[in-house]
């Protein structure tokens, strides 16, 4: 979280279980896989463990995959 560049109208979001808080307001985030900005009222995948958002599930997957191969080198 703390790594987000400042982007007027980027909102500063605690992801929780089923649910995230925004802690600054904004109208949206970015997904940490494509860059693409993602509406509050779209936001739909995240992970707790990274504090991340993804733009959709596929996203999601790839970093997931992405992290899972690092992780066994």
């Amino acid at each position: 979280m703390g790594n987000q560049p400042e982007i007027p109208g980027l909102a500063k979001v605690v992801y929780g279980d089923g649910e995230f808080d925004v802690v600054s307001p904004g109208s949206f985030v970015l997904c940490a896989v494509t860059g693409q900005t993602i509406a509050l009222e779209d936001l739909r995948y995240w992970s707790v463990a990274r504090q991340e958002a993804y733009v959709n599930a596929q996203a999601a997957a790839e970093r997931f995959i992405e992290l899972g191969q690092k992780g066994q080198s």
